[in-house]
């Protein structure tokens, strides 16, 4: 009998136990790319959303089609539950060619993380480093660049600074390389020779490596996360099409000017 009750008190016990709430937190997420397929070079861009706001980034994951992991992101959760990141296809681990998964997770501890995938197709790549390009505003120039930890927003040239004003997002810690045409922005010594550039990172003078062509200068520079302009100084830097065109009205109204002076000492009457 007292076995009995024994077992009886033992089922109660699991029973209770069972019965107590879990508080472990879980969030539904989804994930999705603006394309189907891409090729090598291209930027992906990953967006997707929570149904609830855990104050922890979504952990997100690119798996090639061997099953190795190409990519790993940490994106924060926008205000509207909400994120996105972009990621430049390519590189060394990204040489297979066929279907790559994306995989999104989101929850505090591992028995409540819910999971979302989507796939796209990719063409494989040499297994150089990847670059984009960005047009310079005002300009003809489209320079070619690649970072971590963030994006590039715009590139300005300021004439009056001799500089290149570069506008990031920083979402991490990271690094951006960029080349930098001579005919766009060069340092250059008096006798023709080559300067170094000054960087600044939010108005901080900031080191950075150089390797250097005829033609070009290509700039590899570390930034912090939270870092919003980057700024190259030279010696030299193509101004924009209006400043080109403010020149070239205020060089066409002087000559004009000089025309009609010299007009006028002619038709004066000689005594």
């Amino acid at each position: 009998m007292s076995n009995l009750k024994v077992l009886s008190l033992f089922a109660i016990l699991v029973a209770s136990i069972g019965a107590i709430p879990a508080f472990a937190q879980s969030a539904d997420i989804t994930v999705a790319t603006d394309k189907g397929s891409y090729s090598d070079g291209e930027v992906v861009m990953v967006s997707g959303q929570v149904n609830e706001m855990l104050s922890i980034p979504v952990s997100l994951r690119v798996i090639a089609p061997n099953g190795n992991i190409v990519t790993i992101e940490q994106i924060d959760i926008g205000s509207d539950n909400t994120f996105s990141v972009e990621i430049t296809a390519g590189g060394n681990l990204w040489k297979a060619a066929g279907t790559y998964t994306i995989e999104a997770s989101y929850g505090l501890t591992a028995e409540n993380t819910s999971t979302a995938t989507t796939t796209f197709e990719f063409g494989g790549s040499s297994g150089g480093k990847p670059s984009t390009t960005i047009g310079v505003d005002g300009t003809d120039f489209l320079l070619s660049y690649t970072i971590t930890g963030g994006k590039v927003l715009s590139i300005t040239p300021d004439v009056a600074a001799n500089s290149l004003i570069i506008a990031i997002e920083a979402t991490n810690d990271g690094q951006l390389t960029i080349t930098l045409p001579r005919a766009l922005i060069d340092a250059l010594l008096p006798d023709g020779g080559d300067d170094s550039f000054f960087v600044l990172v939010d108005g901080e003078e900031r080191d950075f490596d150089e390797t250097k062509t005829d033609t070009d200068r290509t700039l590899t520079i570390v930034f912090e996360e939270g870092a919003e302009e980057i700024e190259i100084i030279g010696t030299f830097v193509v101004p924009e099409f209006g400043t080109i065109a403010v020149m070239i009205l205020a060089v066409a109204i002087i000559s004009i000017i000089a025309v009609s002076a010299r007009s006028r000492l002619n038709v004066l009457p000689k005594y």
